[in-house]
């Protein structure tokens, strides 16, 4: 909203000009979870000034958009809401921009909150500046306050400013101008991939040194500085675009510190460097955190395969994942088998995304349980450690201590501010968060939040108990009915409802006991003449669980599947036939 309102006032927007709410959520994921996904960026001119603004995401799991976008900007604007304080996708945004040096000016958003504790909340960012080593010119930071959806901004929360100047007179005063040298040779770093129906692929970056025209013949320097032919890419720019507002505007120059577009680089990936043609100068590539967690996606294979999906073969997966990497540089993704491929991201999260957005493209798929990667170090086994950020109403602190104590974590920090809700800091092996998210929400009533940041490996920390109970699995192929699911209601949680397709391995229902069940779900009450068929209409169903995407892949276990098509999710045994499936040996 911030945003909006900066575009607004910088009069991006024409007077009659009908503009929606969050303009740079502009995926439909991102509009309807609430949250950034992908970083983007625009441009306002302001008294003259031309300021660019990159939004990036605040979620660890997208911690690769954040890291590559952080290369195209002079300093930050720190947004935290003026009742919640700072929360720990903050503090993972604040430490890469504090790394890189970058200047920030804090911004307490929503003071017109009735729960606003404006003062706190500063102490308490001023404490997270301090956790995270910042040096004495960052601490100096300028605050402004502000009400984003209404477009004010003020230096004091008693002024009784009406728009945004203040803010933007801070911008243009406070952060630094660009530094590269405009008569230099030409440098830029390649950030972000756009593509165009007309024109093709584009590569987005910031100019850090010299002038860019269109036409001009360039170099591209990728990961070994080199193309395959163990010489520098040569290529020639066919278009050059500057950003104004949600728009790419056309354009013969661009020089030091603008952000541009430009076509011609069909072979570019985020990373490379266009630089001069005769003295090609590489920039240092973006460096990236490992990725901590492993999912195995293949070919749908199950009776149902084919009647949703557009996209149901393994050569399409193959060609959507690499597709993939060119945008995302934060996964990783193993080729080596001809119809599974090993997708290797931050967390479960992120990897659900893809899946997500794989599905709404038409394509169909197998997901496997999520895995950690894992690392000999000193040859001793090493495993990814998470700093996990708890943030729950008193009454449940007892409850998430006991589970993340049973998944191997340990408590470092607890605060409590007196207002209702407890602050809990754990340190937990990555793997005993898989499946972790959906029992926390259960335990909390909702009401929980948690974020967790990457932090280093560790030695193995043994065996983790996974989940306790069993499955309820179809025996045969057919349609549910009302009869059979009554009866089986006792034994468990059912996951669906009457009329629903069925097929024998599918999972239909989890059990309150630690085994798998196999049962018949299509199963119809036998008639006789002293019967009618009507009598059925007395039985009363509990409501299924409804299984989301994030749900469904933290449920299974090793020997199941999460089937996603573009109209269902469904969860299945690997083997499907109860008789060739290996039993579980009790310990």
């Amino acid at each position: 909203t911030l945003v909006d309102s900066m575009l607004k006032q910088a009069g991006i927007f024409g007077a009659r000009e009908e503009v929606r709410e969050r303009v740079m959520d502009s995926m439909d994921l991102e509009r309807e979870r609430g949250i950034t996904i992908m970083a983007k960026n625009t441009a306002v001119v302001y008294d003259g000034m031309k300021i660019n603004i990159v939004d990036t995401p605040g979620h660890a799991d997208f911690g690769g958009e954040v890291e590559r976008i952080l290369k195209m900007v002079d300093g930050v604007l720190l947004l935290v809401d003026a009742s919640e304080g700072p929360l720990p996708q903050t503090r993972f945004v604040l430490k890469k921009a504090l790394e890189l040096d970058l200047p920030p000016i804090l911004v307490i958003n929503k003071i017109d909150r009735q729960d606003a504790r404006i003062r706190e909340v500063l102490d308490e960012v001023y404490d997270m500046f301090i956790d995270l080593d910042a040096t004495e010119d960052q601490i100096d930071f300028p605050v402004v306050y502000a009400i984003a959806r209404d477009g004010i901004a003020k230096l004091d929360p008693e002024d009784d400013s009406r728009d945004l100047k203040p803010l933007f007179d801070l911008l243009i005063n406070k952060m630094p101008p660009p530094g590269g040298d405009p008569d230099g040779p030409l440098q830029l770093l390649v950030t972000n991939i756009d593509y165009s129906e007309y024109i093709g692929r584009l590569a987005v970056g910031r100019i850090e040194s010299g002038t860019l025209r269109s036409g001009d013949a360039v170099a591209v320097v990728g990961a070994d500085g080199m193309d395959a032919d163990g010489a520098v890419a040569r290529t020639r720019v066919t278009a050059l675009y500057t950003f104004e507002g949600l728009e790419r505007k056309e354009t013969k120059e661009a020089g030091a510190g603008d952000i541009v577009a430009l076509a011609g680089m069909e072979n570019v990936g985020i990373g490379d460097t266009i630089t001069d043609s005769e003295e090609p100068k590489p920039l240092p590539r973006i460096k990236i955190d490992e990725p901590t967690i492993s999912v195995v996606f293949s070919v749908n294979d199950s009776p149902f395969a084919g009647r949703d999906g557009k996209y149901v073969t393994s050569n399409n997966l193959r060609e959507r994942l690499e597709k993939e990497l060119l945008y995302n540089v934060s996964i990783k993704v193993d080729f080596e088998r001809p119809d599974a491929f090993k997708v290797m991201g931050r967390g479960e999260l992120q990897i659900a995304i893809i899946i997500e957005m794989m599905r709404r493209e038409g394509y169909e798929l197998s997901v496997a349980m999520p895995e950690t990667i894992t690392k000999r170090i000193d040859d001793k086994l090493h495993e990814p450690m998470e700093l996990l950020f708890v943030d729950v109403p008193e009454e449940y602190v007892g409850v998430v201590t006991q589970q993340l104590g049973i998944r191997k974590g340990k408590m470092i920090k607890m605060e409590n501010n007196g207002y209702g809700r407890a602050r809990l800091e754990f340190r937990v092996p990555s793997r005993g968060l898989i499946g972790f998210r959906s029992q926390f929400l259960t335990d909390t009533r909702g009401t929980g939040l948690m974020n967790h940041l990457f932090d280093g490996y560790e030695p193995f920390h043994g065996a983790i108990t996974k989940r306790a109970t069993g499955a309820l699995v179809a025996d045969r192929a057919g349609k549910s009915n009302t009869y059979a699911l009554n009866h089986l209601q006792p034994r468990g949680t059912l996951f669906i409802k009457e009329g629903t397709p069925v097929y024998e391995g599918m999972i239909i229902g989890e059990n309150s006991r630690d085994n798998d069940l196999d049962v018949n779900v299509t199963k119809e009450k036998k008639l006789t003449n002293m019967r009618a068929a009507g009598s059925d209409e007395t039985l009363h169903l509990i409501s299924p669980r409804v299984m989301s995407l994030e749900g469904a892949i933290e449920f299974i276990r090793e020997d199941e599947l999460v089937e996603v098509t573009p109209e269902n999710i469904r969860l299945r045994k690997k083997v499907l036939q109860a008789g060739k499936r290996p039993k579980k040996v009790k310990e």
